[in-house]
Order: structure tokens, then C-alpha cells, then sequence
């Protein structure tokens, strides 16, 4: 069984995290079965962006990257203290033991500033948000990132980063296919609807 962590920092967009829960969870019934998704909370009861209560299954401190085989993240809004627990110092380093030990991590627009935060991205091809005059991508290449603007989403070894909330579900099979096969998540897709 291959466990995925989907870190929730307070403030996260609902929906990028949802298509994590949905592609990996129709994986586990539908597809070849091989995927457990387990929600990692930086608190007790989050609020989402929009104001939406989650409650995790497990807290941060609960949990190490030896217990998983991947890591996805969503992005969320600086408005709704998102990056007040993203860059909290146990959530980087969370990232750093991840990327350590070579594991997938799977991140949706602003949630690539969690890498570059954490250092893991020095050197490396990445992208964010792109949206706003570029303000997001300027920050995450000061973090030591070299942004490639015009691909949605960018793979670098064992990164993805994507540029906006609507690349989450391509960001979500991409992890699927990485953690299982092209074909099962051809078949995922199929049975999800995104295939004929």
C-alpha cells in the first residue's frame, strides 16, 4: 500500500485539497487499490480559505516522511493565514525530510512557496501562481527557484509544482501515475469521467 500525507496548513484552498482526496481515493476503490491518503493537520480543526472546517486525521507532530511515500500539498491564501502555518518551522522541515529521502511531493499553486521556503528548491525548476503581475513567481525565485513561466506545471525530479488552483486534478493524477502506473491511472481517469 503506498501512504500519501496531505499536509493542511490553516488557510487551505478546499479544493486543492479535495482532488487529492478524490483521485487517490477513487484509486484505493476503483482502481488497482494500492493508495491510502491520510490528512496531516498543522491544527486540530483548520479553516479553509473560505472558511470551511476540516478536521485532520492526524496532527504534524504526529507524523515522519518515514511513515509515507509522498507528500501533497495545497496552496491557500495569505489572507486566511496560510503561510502563518506553511511556514511554520516543523512544516518545513517535514518538506526537507521528505525531499531527503527522494519521495514525492505534489504541490498545487502557492503551496510550491512551502518548498521554496524550505530550501529544497535552491537551483531547481519550479512554478506558482502566475496570475497577479507575476508577484508570486518573483517571490518563489527569490527563494532560490528557477521559475519556468510558461508551463503550467513543472516536474523536476522528484517536485511537482503547477501555477494555479485549476491544475490540481493534472497535479493529482500526475502523483497517481508516479506512485502507481500510466495505465492504472489512465483507467482512474476513465472511470472519474476525464476519458472516454
Amino acid at each position: 500500500m503506498k501512504r500519501i500525507c496531505l499536509l493542511l496548513p490553516n488557510g487551505f484552498e478546499a479544493i486543492e485539497a479535495s482532488v487529492f482526496t478524490d483521485v487517490l481515493g477513487w484509486n484505493r476503490l476503483e482502481g488497482d487499490g494500492t493508495t491510502e491518503l491520510i490528512t496531516v493537520g498543522t491544527r486540530d480543526t483548520l479553516a479553509c480559505t473560505w472558511n470551511f472546517k476540516v478536521t485532520p486525521e492526524l496532527l504534524i507532530n504526529q507524523v515522519s516522511a518515514n511513515d509515507f511515500d509522498g507528500l501533497a500539498i495545497p496552496g491557500g491564501f495569505e489572507e486566511a493565514g496560510y503561510f502563518e502555518d506553511a511556514f511554520r518551522e516543523d512544516v518545513l522541515e517535514l518538506v526537507r525530510e521528505f525531499n531527503r529521502q527522494k519521495k514525492i511531493i505534489a504541490t498545487i499553486c502557492l503551496a510550491a512557496l512551502v518548498l521554496g521556503k524550505s530550501g529544497i528548491l535552491e537551483g531547481r525548476n519550479a512554478t506558482t501562481y502566475h496570475l497577479s503581475n507575476g508577484k508570486r513567481q518573483a517571490q518563489l525565485a527569490e527563494m532560490g527557484a528557477k521559475i519556468i513561466p510558461d508551463k503550467p506545471i513543472v516536474i523536476d525530479d522528484n517536485l511537482i509544482t503547477s501555477s494555479s488552483p485549476s491544475m490540481g486534478f493534472d497535479v493529482a493524477f500526475l502523483l497517481l501515475e508516479k506512485l502507481t502506473s500510466k495505465a492504472n491511472t489512465k483507467e482512474v481517469k476513465r472511470l472519474m469521467g476525464f476519458i472516454s
